[in-house]
């Protein structure tokens, strides 16, 4: 028998959406928009009505699931009154229709501050281990380029060191897509792998680990000068996976930003100028999460914490052997099949986190 949605469910994810203040901006938005000059500039009136449009979309939505679920549980209350079987078979095809929908609703909800829409840049680094370990991050590298290409985003390489026997000691690449980098932040920590190792003529079990990092795409919305006595350029020739992801000439850029010490490596475009303001931006992004951490400090999925690549510090296993399980340590989610989740069914781990925050 279809049960009730529970009423607190819905009442957290109501408070975690902030109702009210919607409103309230639409207000402000439908006010701006009567102001003298407000069509004369293009650019930010179609940014008001775009947001006032996404706005009023969503609390639609939302207004109109809360509907549809009073009336279904209109309907579990009809049933144990005078029990019917089509009318159940019926009653539960539209509550599973309205549950995928809230489901939904649900993660665009936890999406919803304006750095969730952004593209993402993803770096993987191999922890200690050597060759086992740069095998590691190769392979979630590929879990995670499979991942995007059932989302339809585009993925584009900024830079590939190939490890020394197999693997990769480090790659930069980006994704593309709608929610790309509110849907990849919960992947930022360290995995672990345990597994049989194919390099270890012993055939033994090893554990390897690899870190990834995901940031918010920096984009000309956001203010961020950067001077260029700040800026440290170094040039050199590109070294990688090979093929279409990597140009072979002396065009990649390593860019340090002084002030704070990062620096980041770009090899992807065809020129050194290309190179040099895919890096820049590159750093860009990064300074902009830092604002992000200093601003949404209390947002776990945001800042997470700073730890070693070593055993104890995983968000994530993934067993081979002796059985095969991968499980999320933060929800507990857990997957039987890794071959499923190694390419790219990942989305279980990813909304679990996301929902985990509704509380």
């Amino acid at each position: 028998m279809v049960v009730k949605i529970s009423s607190s469910s819905y009442k957290r994810l109501k408070t975690l959406f902030d109702v009210s203040g919607k409103q309230k901006r639409i207000s402000e938005l439908e006010a701006l928009m009567q102001e003298d000059g407000f069509w004369g500039d293009k650019k930010e009136s179609a940014k008001v009505i775009g947001e006032l449009n996404t706005l009023k979309n969503t609390l639609d939505t939302l207004f109109s699931l809360k509907k549809q679920f009073k009336g279904l549980d209109g309907a579990v209350d009809l049933l144990k009154e005078s029990f019917d079987q089509e009318m159940k078979d019926m009653v539960e095809i539209e509550y599973d229709e309205a549950m995928e929908a809230f489901e939904t609703f649900e993660v665009k909800v936890l999406l919803s501050h304006d750095y969730d829409q952004h593209n993402a840049i993803v770096e993987l680094h191999p922890g200690a281990g050597g060759t086992e370990s740069q095998d590691w991050a190769s392979m979630l590298y590929r879990m995670y380029t499979r991942w995007a290409e059932r989302k339809g985003f585009k993925v584009s390489v900024l830079h590939y060191l190939d490890g020394e026997e197999a693997g990769l000691k480090s790659v930069s690449f980006k994704v593309e897509g709608p929610m790309a980098f509110g849907l990849l932040k919960s992947e930022k920590g360290v995995h672990r792998l345990v597994r049989i190792s194919p390099f270890d003529a012993g055939g033994r079990r090893h554990t390897s680990f690899a870190s990834v990092d995901v940031m918010p795409e920096f984009n000309d919305n956001i203010e961020i000068v950067i001077g260029p006595q700040d800026i440290e350029v170094e040039t050199m020739r590109a070294s990688g996976a090979g093929g279409q992801h990597i140009n072979k000439t002396d065009s990649a850029v390593r860019m340090t930003h002084k002030p704070s010490g990062i620096v980041v490596t770009c090899q992807s475009g065809r020129s050194q100028i290309q190179n040099r303001e895919e890096a820049l931006n590159m750093i860009k992004s990064k300074l902009y999460q830092l604002e992000i951490e200093r601003q949404e400090a209390k947002l776990a999925d945001i800042k997470g914490e700073q730890r070693a690549n070593e055993w104890g510090s995983q968000i994530r296993s993934y067993v081979f052997a002796p059985y095969t399980l991968v499980k999320d340590v933060r929800t507990g989610v857990e997957e039987g099949n890794v071959g499923k989740v190694m390419d790219g069914d990942i989305d279980q781990f990813i909304y679990a986190v996301l929902k985990s925050n509704v509380k």
